[in-house]
Order: C-alpha cells, then sequence, then structure tokens
C-alpha cells in the first residue's frame, strides 16, 4: 500500500526570538518492506539545511535560520509505499530457536550497548525474568510473552511531556506513552540477554477516523540470528513492521526525537507548541 504522510510542528513565541539550530528527524527509512517514493521539508521561516547520516545511519536535517520570528512551522511530507505482511514469518537461525542462546562474538561485538541492560539484578530485571517460564524456552514465544504482557501492568496514557520515562518510573506509575512502554520492553529483553533498539516513526491505522489518521510512534526492535531485526510493538501488541513507517533506530527514544531545537530568549517568551500528523492511504 502507498501511504501519505504529514507532520507538522508549530512554535508560537510572544514575540520575534532568534532560532538556533533544529535537528530533524523526519525522512522515513527505506528498508526491505519500505520504500520511499518521495520527501519534503518546508519550514516557514528562512533558512538553510545542511543533511547528514549519524551513527545509526539515521537522515538527520539541521535547519539553520536567519531571520527571527514569532511563528515557526516545520512541515515534512513523504509518499511511502509499504509491503510488510500482517503475519510474518521470521527464518530464525536455528541456533536462537531455544532461550538462552549465545550472539556469536561478531554480532556480541556490534550489538554493543544495545544489548546492555542499565538496570541488570534491579526490579525491571525480576520483572522480565517472571516471564520465562522454563529453561530452555521457546526464544520467539518469550519475546511475544513479554511484548503482550506489559499491557498487564502498564496502562497507555497519552504523555505530552518531553522526555521518556525510565522503565522504573514506568513499572511504578503503571502508566506510560508508546515510548515509556517501548523502552520499558527494551529494557527487559536486555535483561533477558537480547539485543534491542528503540525505533521512532509513525503508525497508520487504516480503522481510523478522517480526523485521526495517523501519530508519531514508537516500538521496538529485536535482533535474532537469522531473521535480523524484528519489530515488536508492546503498544498494540504486535509483532511486525505491517502498518508501521520507521524513521530512525537508535538505542533509545532520548536520541531520535521528531524535532528538536531552542530559540535566544526569554522562557516566558515561549507560548505554545502544536504538533499535528496525518497517514492516509492513496489509492491508485
Amino acid at each position: 500500500m502507498k501511504l501519505r504522510i504529514n507532520h507538522r510542528t508549530t512554535y508560537r513565541y510572544s514575540r520575534p526570538v532568534g532560532l538556533f539550530a533544529h535537528r530533524l528527524i523526519l525522512s522515513p527509512r527505506t528498508d526491505q518492506h519500505l520504500r520511499t517514493l518521495s520527501f519534503s521539508i518546508d519550514c516557514s521561516a528562512r533558512g538553510s539545511i545542511d543533511w547528514a547520516q549519524d551513527v545509526f545511519g539515521n537522515t538527520i536535517a539541521t535547519v539553520t535560520f536567519s531571520e527571527a520570528t514569532a511563528e515557526l512551522t516545520i512541515s515534512s511530507d513523504a509518499v511511502v509505499e509499504q509491503t510488510a505482511d500482517p503475519w510474518p514469518v521470521f527464518n530464525i537461525d536455528i541456533s536462537a530457536h531455544a532461550y538462552p542462546f549465545a550472539y556469536s562474538s561478531e554480532d556480541k561485538t556490534d550489538l554493543g550497548a544495545l544489548a546492555v541492560a542499565t538496570s541488570s539484578g534491579g526490579r525491571v530485571s525480576d520483572w522480565a525474568e517472571a516471564f520465562v517460564r522454563s529453561r530452555p524456552t521457546d526464544t520467539l514465544s518469550l519475546l511475544k510473552d513479554v511484548n503482550a504482557g506489559i499491557l498487564t501492568n502498564v496502562s497507555y496514557r497519552i504523555r505530552d511531556e518531553e522526555g521518556t520515562q525510565t522503565p522504573e518510573q514506568t513499572l511504578e506509575l503503571a502508566s506510560g506513552s508508546c515510548r515509556d512502554i517501548a523502552a520499558l520492553f527494551i529494557e527487559a529483553v536486555r535483561c533477558l540477554g537480547f539485543g534491542a533498539r528503540a525505533v521512532s516513526g509513525y503508525l497508520y491505522d487504516p480503522h481510523a477516523s478522517i480526523d485521526d489518521g495517523g501519530s508519531t510512534h514508537a516500538w521496538a526492535e529485536v535482533y535474532l540470528p537469522g531473521a535480523g531485526w524484528i519489530a515488536f510493538d508492546p503498544t498494540h501488541r504486535r509483532v511486525g513492521e505491517a502498518c508501521l513507517i520507521p524513521v530512525a533506530f537508535a538505542c533509545n527514544n532520548g536520541q531520535i526525537m521528531p524535532v528538536t531545537g531552542g530559540y535566544a530568549g526569554a522562557p516566558e517568551d515561549f507560548v505554545e507548541m502544536d504538533v499535528s500528523v496525518t497517514v492516509v492511504e492513496i489509492h491508485e
């Protein structure tokens, strides 16, 4: 299917302010299931755009502005073709069919920080361990149990504050946004010895109303030998890339915020920020 994605971020100030450079991570990532057909960025204030890739291979646009403004709108428009199977079959290497298994020395080196838990031996580690019914056990079934089990303990809530809760905070509060829930899943599976990474992007819901056609979204991927990176969306208890449009990968969500930047002025100069996203299917 073909999808059109529009992402608009608007900042309003009480007076014209000078703008610092803004870092934009908005361009969808092309992979075996996603092809970007077109992509553009438009800014309401004059400036120049420099393009680069970060250490994860994400496309980064840095906008340097040349004029002060009381309102800044950054809009991106993309058309992509999504071919992910809603019921995928994963060709996991036989060596990783049963958990626990050991990554090869090469994989372990390349995964690096993506396989290192920060709360080993703590509450998240104990919580994750409760999903392991026996050793050995089926690897994919274990990961699916963790993916589906988070919403048994944690309720989804829309959270407008910037940043991501720690996994411990999410368990303590028993609630969190999609990025908080994804961060808990990532930390839990890292505690179990898996390599995992954070993913930011968009969610397409074909059953949503025309006024709620899409949203920014956060989920996770786990690396399994043979199958490679497998998408896990604990917020919706789904596995696989169907209806997901990845934009960026990183060790944690804080590294891949869609729009970051600042301004020269007093805190009270800032009035509000508004974000709107639409993801619609294109019928041809």
